[in-house]
């Protein structure tokens, strides 16, 4: 890692989410963030995470790049890195441009974005995937679901560009899959990307884990492992019910780590965070989708509680020079996280009981955001299920978050909502 001049700043691109996480970090340690933000208005799913406090300037992308280019290089950045899904593929753009020597292979960025192009990068390399196909054609689907033998079988009809699960449905016995693939064609997903084509997937079974990274010039280093547990929601899937840390001495972390590691480097992804979803099937590891940036909602902070170390705070450590990087992670402490979820549509008649949330013996911190009189509806994907909250609880005892969890959704279920006022 080069020197950097007195005063050389870390380049956030649209710093929402967990990338909101960087600035406070780089300050800590005595760098200056400018944050490049490419929305004339923010998205409302990340408007309360963006601090414009943090940063020492703001940029705003306001059509041609060329004068942010300009800009940038004369700031002579040590690094350009996404805070959030919206802002990879501007970030890879500028890194590219702006400080080459630490940018993500050009020629591959699509597959860092385009959940298509990453499956096809991944095959390519010689790893297994999941059978899919990418179309604004629903006749083409028809005779590609023929070919592949899965007429009748669970399908997932996604857009090619969303993040959180935004627009995922599970078509259970692929009944009426055109028509949810022609309701989300050509609409605006949650970030305002039009849906020009619709990703058409077999519907993969197993336990689904992310890998979380920090890359410097290819070298994957691994943060941690999770573990998601789901709810079926009747159509909609994707509701998540609860995430746990996973110990690194488990059996299955080796292959996760081995298969992620390849599919870094089969999307050229080399520079910073990645957020790497993975099915582990009765046949091995399959890709659910790379997300090259932080692991979102906050999941730095809550690594923190886990393991005493984070994507974020690794990113920090290796642009500053501070300290050399494991390559994996030592869980010190079982975390989990609850996802409240709302059950029912209508308005919200007693928020207050949500309050003995906290009370719990292995609470963390939380963030329950509902109040009297708000209208909510049931949650059907993660952006719902962060929209009625989470719970971080955190022992070193895992029966004790077995039997903190139970409590929270006893919790949960006092939740009175009246639906008389249906928002349905």
């Amino acid at each position: 890692m080069p020197p950097y001049p007195s005063g050389s700043p870390a380049v956030i691109v649209d710093p929402f989410s967990s990338g909101g996480l960087y600035a406070p970090a780089f300050r800590a340690a005595g760098v200056p963030t400018v944050a490049v933000v490419s929305y004339p208005e923010i998205p409302q799913a990340y408007a309360g995470s963006f601090q414009p406090a943090d940063f020492d300037e703001i940029l705003t992308l306001t059509g041609d790049e060329a004068p942010l280019v300009e800009r940038l290089r004369a700031l002579r950045p040590r690094c350009v890195l996404p805070g959030a899904e919206i802002g990879v593929e501007l970030a890879d753009r500028l890194a590219a441009q702006v400080v080459p020597d630490v940018a993500n292979v050009p020629g591959l960025a699509a597959a860092r974005r385009h959940k298509y192009a990453m499956a096809r990068a991944v095959s390519a390399a010689g790893l297994p995937v999941i059978r899919q196909l990418c179309t604004d054609d629903p006749d083409e689907v028809a005779a590609w679901l023929d070919t592949e033998q899965l007429t009748g079988h669970d399908l997932v009809v996604k857009p090619p560009k969303s993040a959180s699960t935004d627009g995922v449905t599970r078509i259970a016995g692929g009944h009426h899959w055109r028509r949810e693939f022609q309701a989300q064609l050509g609409q605006l997903n949650q970030w305002g990307i039009r849906n020009d084509q619709m990703l058409v997937q077999e519907y993969a079974t197993g336990t689904e884990y992310v890998v979380d990274v920090f890359s410097h010039a290819g070298n994957h280093t691994v943060t941690d492992v999770c573990r998601y547990r789901k709810v079926d929601s009747g159509g909609q899937m994707a509701v998540y019910e609860s995430m746990d840390w996973v110990p690194e001495d488990r059996p299955e972390v080796p292959e996760l780590v081995r298969y992620t590691r390849g599919v870094l480097d089969a999307v050229g992804f080399r520079w910073g965070a990645a957020h790497v979803e993975v099915m582990m099937t009765a046949d091995g590891p399959r890709l659910i989708e790379v997300n090259a940036r932080p692991h979102g909602g906050g999941h730095p902070r809550f690594c923190r509680a886990a393991t005493g170390d984070s994507q974020v705070d690794r990113a920090v450590a290796y642009f500053t020079g501070r300290r050399a990087l494991p390559s994996g992670y030592e869980l010190r402490r079982r975390v989990r996280v609850v996802f409240l979820i709302s059950r029912a549509s209508g308005v919200v008649r007693n928020a207050e009981v949500l309050d003995a949330i906290r009370e719990v013996k292995s609470h963390h911190v939380s963030a329950v955001p509902v109040r009297n009189g708000d209208r909510i509806a049931p949650t059907k994907d993660l952006l719902g299920t962060l929209s009625l909250g989470f719970v971080v609880l955190a022992h070193e005892d895992p029966e004790q978050l077995d039997a903190d969890h139970a409590e929270v959704r006893r919790i949960e279920s006092l939740l009175t909502v009246d639906p008389e006022e249906d928002t349905a």
